[in-house]
């Protein structure tokens, strides 16, 4: 999710990384680094415009100051203020300094495929996500985008028994996260007949966007009983509450102010079922990049599953952080058995390590 849904959050941290930020301590460090043989691995970032990015250079940071990477991996970070001719340049350095891997969220799909190759040509390992990149040489960390739409649609459909009143509130029209989206949850509902879609609106993917736009087509919609949110969920329960009407059952996006109506830290408690594109992507990229380097990982692509907090399920401090503003990502770390990876909550909000721990980091 790419837009900007929040500016102020975490601007602390976003200033640390506006031009390039190295996860080692300066240039002696990471002279240092590269005779003991480190790795050199940068993140090559389109924009720090908004929240979800700011979490997802903090947790690169985070993890490249803790074990295994920050015995192994010398990090550095670069922004291109979402100017495609800016970032093809910071990777063209990139390449100039021998490094062995790139990271890249990418500010075109197509647009860098000729600096991509030329790393690739060098025998630079090259890994992009969330934006990723056409070029075929390069890997590609991602989430199922039509699987996020089918899931919560799923969720929607099996709550109501496969009966009632269905409102869609989408994000930015165009994209090809909000197409995806789309068309999945058009699929399960579509399968499911008793389901049926009383509005279509678009909420951009911004709570008070969404929290506006719903609150319009209140007055005029029959009962609602269930309501799909590609984003900006929580001002989409804001709205029902404020209209004095029942909230429904609600899937959607991984905003912490959703998750807090989900556990009932803020009322009224809401049936939910909350997903979203983690932040953590950038440290599943990083260990991807050094595996493949290491030859511990065969050079192929990786999809991941969507982290997943339901009503019945959530936990304060692990998927939903009573304390951080509704407008935090509150899955910047994964949870659960079958975690991919856990990171503490300074990492996100910060950028620092988690004290005393080693990152165990899975690739599925």
């Amino acid at each position: 999710m790419m837009l900007p849904r929040y500016i102020r959050l975490l601007a602390a941290g976003a200033v640390a990384v506006l031009v390039a930020a190295g996860c080692s301590s300066g240039p002696a460090a990471k002279d240092a680094g590269a005779a003991k043989g480190k790795l050199k691995i940068a993140l090559s970032n389109s924009f720090i415009g908004n929240g979800w990015r700011v979490e997802m250079e903090n947790v690169f940071k985070a993890a490249c100051a803790m074990p295994p990477y920050k015995d192994q991996v010398d990090c550095t970070v670069f922004n291109a203020g979402n100017d495609v001719a800016v970032q093809t340049r910071q990777i063209s350095n990139l390449i100039a300094q021998g490094v062995d891997g790139i990271v890249i969220n990418a500010a075109s799909t197509s647009g860098l495929n000729g600096v991509v190759k030329q790393a690739c040509d060098r025998g630079i390992v090259v890994v992009s996500f969330d934006n990723t990149v056409d070029e075929k040489c390069g890997l590609t960390v991602n989430t199922d985008q039509v699987k996020f739409g089918e899931q919560l649609a799923q969720f929607i459909v099996d709550q109501l028994k496969g009966q009632g009143n269905v409102v869609m509130v989408t994000g930015v029209a165009g994209t090809g996260a909000d197409n995806d989206r789309n068309a999945g949850a058009k699929k399960v509902f579509a399968a499911n007949p008793g389901i049926k879609i009383v509005a279509t609106y678009s909420g951009q993917w911004d709570s008070a966007t969404a929290q506006r736009q719903t609150a319009a087509q209140l007055p005029s919609l029959p009962k609602v009983d269930g309501v799909w949110v590609s984003g900006g969920t929580d001002g989409v329960i804001k709205a029902f509450a404020e209209a004095g009407k029942p909230v429904p059952v609600v899937g959607g996006e991984a905003e912490n102010g959703f998750r807090k109506y989900m556990a009932g830290i803020s009322q009224p408690k809401v049936n939910g079922m909350s997903i979203g594109q983690p932040p953590f992507l950038s440290v599943i990229s990083l260990e991807l990049a050094r595996a493949v380097i290491k030859g511990e990982h065969p050079k192929q692509s990786i999809t991941i599953p969507f982290p997943v907090a339901t009503s019945d399920g959530i936990k304060p401090g692990e998927t939903v952080f009573p304390d951080l503003p509704d407008s935090f990502f509150a899955d910047f770390t994964d949870s659960g058995p079958n975690a991919l990876l856990v990171l503490c909550q300074e990492a996100a909000t910060d950028g620092t390590p988690c004290p005393g721990a080693t990152l165990n980091v899975k690739l599925g």
